[in-house]
């Protein structure tokens, strides 16, 4: 869901206004999950709620949209992918876990990969986009880690949880989009089609799976599932654009998916280890 974000932004929607797009991907699918489930953060819940909808949806959205306006999208999508690797360090910080080495390393290789995919050799770089990017996928690290730290409270469903990221975060870019974008752009038919894809699609539906398997799986393996983005990206401009794959492009999808494989594995001495100290 998230990899067809390119293809409808460049697409279907207006240019110049990345801002006013990540506002109605994130605040609409916000208030729909809350309508639906009709649940409301508790006690603590709101400022973890807030915090995490910041971190998730708030910062991460300029962030990445700064970084995609000032490099090329390769470029972009390359430093995006680096968050596995961010986790595998946040991991041992937020959640008190042991490197995984194993993971670490995978990691590096679904960069690599990524960029054979979607680097060309006209890519430029810009620092204050290159910041961006790494800054996009650092806070977006810490929270899907703090995610997994606080998992989800009793009595809230996946939809609700997402619900309540969203509207928080959607609500965080409502004067950041009006100060830095002004007015919200001429909408027509097209991007219309293209908002609510964006936000009942790419926002509700995909952050509803998003933190569901965020609160189920080990957070470094749902990290490096992050990099199907980029190559469901490269396959969509593939098959609708009219780009083509070379071979040093099918070298890196083949490591970028052997990658999230093993990023979902536990190494035999790792499992060993846990039967140690259990036992």
């Amino acid at each position: 869901m998230w990899g067809t974000t390119y293809v409808v932004t460049t697409e279907l929607l207006p240019q110049g206004h990345p801002l006013f797009a990540g506002l109605l991907r994130a605040l609409p699918a916000g208030l729909v999950a809350l309508a639906l489930t009709r649940t409301l953060p508790r006690g603590a819940w709101w400022g973890k709620a807030a915090v995490l909808g910041v971190l998730n949806i708030g910062l991460f959205f300029p962030l990445l949209f700064t970084a995609a306006e000032r490099l090329p999208g390769g470029v972009a999508a390359t430093l995006a992918a680096a968050q596995p690797v961010v986790v595998a360090f946040l991991a041992v910080v937020v959640l008190s876990e042991r490197l995984s080495w194993w993971r670490l390393a995978w990691g590096v290789v679904g960069v690599a990969g990524v960029g054979l995919v979607v680097l060309g050799p006209d890519a430029t770089f810009d620092a204050v986009g290159i910041l961006a990017g790494l800054g996009g996928a650092a806070v977006m690290a810490l929270g899907v880690t703090l995610t997994k730290r606080w998992g989800r409270p009793a009595g809230a469903g996946p939809t609700a949880f997402a619900g309540w990221q969203l509207t928080a975060g959607g609500l965080f870019l409502v004067p950041v989009t009006a100060l830095v974008e002004g007015a919200p752009p001429a909408v027509d038919p097209a991007a219309v089609l293209g908002y609510l894809w964006l936000g009942l699609v790419g926002g509700l539906a995909a952050y509803v799976l998003w933190f569901r398997g965020v609160t189920t799986l080990p957070v470094t393996s749902v990290a490096v599932l992050g990099l199907f983005s980029p190559l469901v990206a490269a396959l969509l401009g593939t098959v609708l654009l009219g780009q083509t794959l070379g071979a040093t492009q099918l070298v890196g999808f083949a490591l970028a998916l052997a990658a999230i494989v093993a990023g979902q594995l536990t190494p035999a001495a790792s499992k060993l280890d846990k039967e140690r100290i259990t036992s």
